[in-house]
């Protein structure tokens, strides 16, 4: 590997897990990302698009149900191993590695609460699948409300005056679903079952909502355009409609009862998700610059002559380091200990996204004008960094929420 883990405690299996992610990131994603990235949003999930030669080979080799129990034939990985093959496909690409997250988030959510109808239609068929035919995406952003989704506890969270976009109406044993989720859901428009996050009870505000399963192939479910965007673009995006769309009571995680409590949940592992996405692409600048400053020749001598690179570099990897050690532990205490701290998702979450985006901001410093071109990678990450301070929630919100948590709640012990 091209880093020092400091982790004394990994074991044999800790680092061979990592190493084959690495080569897949590495031999597959990095190339197919490349391709991706220069295509139209359309082509890039057209039929024979290299997406779904990636989806089929990582499909093929587990990484979809990391995390999953064993028992439903899942990946069945530890919290730290679960980290390892995160950074390591997100090193390879960040748009890709989002991909393949959302795709298992209906199944990870409904073995929370599983029942019959989900541990047969959704969870084991997701975990059995190898081709990459059954592939989730996650739809909680709205036309009109994106980061103030991602605020369990926030006074506006519970405000009745804040109308959803999508609602869901109880008729009978049936839940009959209605409205729109925005141009932002993750594998929107290629998913075959969409994770709703969606308003029950308006007046609770979007606290009042429920987690549902909605089977893409139901009637009156549309989808619109990819969107077309500056970075992840080998990640697809785009709307889904609701109209009228009737899905089995059974396959409702949870109402507004317990609405709060599995939002946290959810937001204290996919913030951490967001947290070492952002570290794998710092450090893919960080090795980006290094290997061009060691060859690159300017003034009679190499970039890695000049002082102020070598400082440059080393501020790049301390912000790696301190970024992979947070949004470990975060994961691991928050995915351990109920309820989480939410609060150091959060952090986790900002400082990742934070770092990747600094890192490539110096990295193209340091290439000059090459690191504008497409023919360097760092170009892309660039733009892919960019994109993680949006993404999950913008970093001004969550650190707005993140602090009302402090405020109300610390000193915190346990």
């Amino acid at each position: 590997m091209e880093y020092l883990d400091l982790d004394l405690n990994l074991t044999d299996k800790d680092r061979a897990i990592r190493q084959s992610a690495h080569e897949f990131a590495k031999e597959v994603m990095r190339p197919i990302a490349k391709q991706l990235d220069e295509m139209k949003p359309e082509e890039a999930i057209a039929p024979g698009s290299p997406y779904w030669d990636f989806l089929k080979q990582a499909y093929e080799l587990g990484y979809h149900k990391f995390g999953l129990p064993e028992q439903y034939s899942g990946m069945n990985t530890s919290l730290l191993q679960t980290m390892l093959i995160v950074e390591e496909l997100a090193w390879g690409s960040a748009g890709l590695a989002v991909a393949l997250g959302v795709a298992g988030m209906p199944a990870q959510l409904a073995a929370l609460a599983p029942n019959d109808d989900l541990v047969k239609n959704i969870i084991v068929p997701f975990c059995e699948c190898r081709d990459g035919s059954m592939r989730g995406c996650w739809g909680i952003t709205e036309p009109d409300h994106g980061s103030d989704t991602l605020m369990p506890g926030y006074p506006s969270f519970r405000d009745p005056k804040i109308e959803a976009n999508c609602r869901a109406r109880l008729d009978g044993n049936e839940w009959v679903i209605n409205g729109q989720k925005s141009s932002w859901v993750s594998c929107g428009t290629v998913s075959t079952h969409c994770l709703l996050y969606c308003q029950i009870d308006s007046s609770m505000g979007h606290a009042g909502s429920g987690i549902f399963i909605v089977p893409a192939d139901r009637p009156g479910v549309s989808k619109g355009k990819p969107l077309n965007k500056l970075g992840q673009r080998d990640e697809n995006q785009g709307e889904i409609f609701f109209d009228e769309v009737r899905i089995p009571k059974s396959y409702q995680i949870c109402g507004p009862e317990a609405y709060e409590a599995f939002l946290e949940g959810t937001l204290a592992g996919t913030m951490c998700m967001m947290g070492i996405i952002g570290t794998a692409i710092g450090r893919a600048a960080y090795e980006e610059s290094l290997a061009y400053a060691k060859k690159r020749v300017q003034g009679g001598r190499t970039l890695i002559d000049y002082t102020h690179v070598k400082m440059t570099l080393f501020n790049m990897l301390r912000r790696v380091e301190a970024s992979r050690y947070l949004t470990r532990n975060a994961f691991i205490y928050n995915q351990t200990v109920a309820p989480p701290a939410l609060e150091y998702s959060q952090m986790s979450k900002i400082q990742g996204t934070e770092t990747a985006f600094k890192n490539t901001h110096e990295a193209i410093q340091i290439f000059g004008g090459n690191g504008l071109a497409k023919e360097f990678l760092i170009e892309k990450l660039f733009r892919d960094a960019r994109a993680t301070l949006i993404e999950d929630g913008s970093n001004q919100i969550i650190a707005i929420a993140g602090g009302h948590t402090l405020a109300e709640t610390y000193p915190r012990r346990k």
